[in-house]
């Protein structure tokens, strides 16, 4: 037990390291870590259904209702590589951004065969869910600025806190990456590092909005359509991936309401054209190695998640 609690913890660490960096999502990881369909049925527990649970076995009925010997560490995890690899993350961003969006582009790359073996049988009509998932993560990024037009700030917390957090629950889909372009990303995440509570409050009812309302339908999708919502998933996360190409020069951009410049649309490069371009090292050595090391890993995590025990979430099918 204290082995499975410490491998969910370590598996937290992961997803709040991944949630932390634009581009990546942390429902990748736990898909590729094994514990995805666990970790929506789990969420899906929270609601009227605790009720009943606690009327039946007291605490303990609660406690093993909602899965809180899987939830508690993964949350822990989550926290404090949030808050740690916060620091870590916006300093490789400035400092060896190419080296970082390789290594993330090999393994969300890697990953899209992880998630293509887990779809199951393949039907020619699985090609319209698989064409949504590719449209969608291409349009929601041009789409986020629009949070901006609400108005008021607290509301435009907790909405862009709704969003964020369902797009984390999604493989492929980067929440970072649409607090980005909705000109945030700094705000929640200087706010996570300074603690600034006001602001940490009303992102957190965002997200837990949307944890409530997102997992249900994505639990429903997965009970209901389970090989077409898996190529739904691949397409967002093949869809995802030009935002994590190395080499790409970003042709249009808005100014965010602290002046941040929020991008807009990128054109990809080939790393020679990129090197005459920036007048620099395109790394092709450092970034093809890094993708190497992202492909690598998941391929490890992925057959490990294969051989140990079966999500709880079998039985909860049953």
């Amino acid at each position: 037990m204290k082995h499975r609690r410490l491998g969910v913890f370590l598996k937290g660490a992961g997803m709040g390291a991944a949630d932390a960096v634009p581009g990546v999502s942390g429902g990748t990881i736990a898909f590729i870590t094994g514990i995805y369909e666990e970790l929506i049925h789990t969420i899906k527990q929270f609601g009227p259904s605790a009720w009943p649970a606690w009327r039946r076995g007291g605490w303990r009925g609660l406690f093993a209702h909602l899965n809180l010997g899987f939830l508690v560490p993964l949350l822990a995890g989550i926290a404090l590589s949030l808050v740690s690899v916060a620091h870590l993350a916006l300093w490789l961003m400035q400092a060896h951004p190419l080296l970082l969006d390789g290594f993330f582009f090999g393994l969300v790359a890697a990953s899209a065969l992880v998630v293509g073996r887990a779809s199951g049988r393949w039907r020619l009509l699985y090609v319209l869910p698989l064409l949504a998932g590719l449209v969608l993560a291409q349009a929601l990024p041009a789409l986020m600025p629009l949070v901006l037009l609400l108005g008021n700030e607290a509301l435009i917390v907790v909405v862009a806190g709704a969003i964020a957090i369902s797009a984390m629950l999604l493989p492929g889909v980067s929440g970072s990456f649409l607090l980005l372009t909705m000109g945030l990303y700094g705000t929640i995440m200087g706010a996570i590092k300074s603690l600034d509570i006001g602001i940490i409050m009303w992102f957190g009812l965002g997200c837990l909005t949307g944890l409530m309302l997102f997992s249900r339908f994505l639990w429903w999708l997965l009970n209901r359509h389970h090989n077409a919502t898996m190529q739904l998933l691949l397409g967002f996360i093949v869809g995802s991936l030009p935002v994590l190409w190395p080499w790409r020069e970003l042709l249009s951009y808005q100014m965010g309401p602290e002046g941040q410049i929020i991008p807009l649309s990128h054109r990809y490069l080939l790393p020679g054209d990129y090197a005459n371009l920036t007048d620099g090292s395109a790394q092709v050595v450092g970034v093809v190695v890094m993708m190497l090391v992202g492909a690598v890993l998941v391929v490890v995590l992925s057959r490990r998640a294969a051989q140990g025990p079966r999500s709880s979430t079998q039985s909860a099918r049953r």
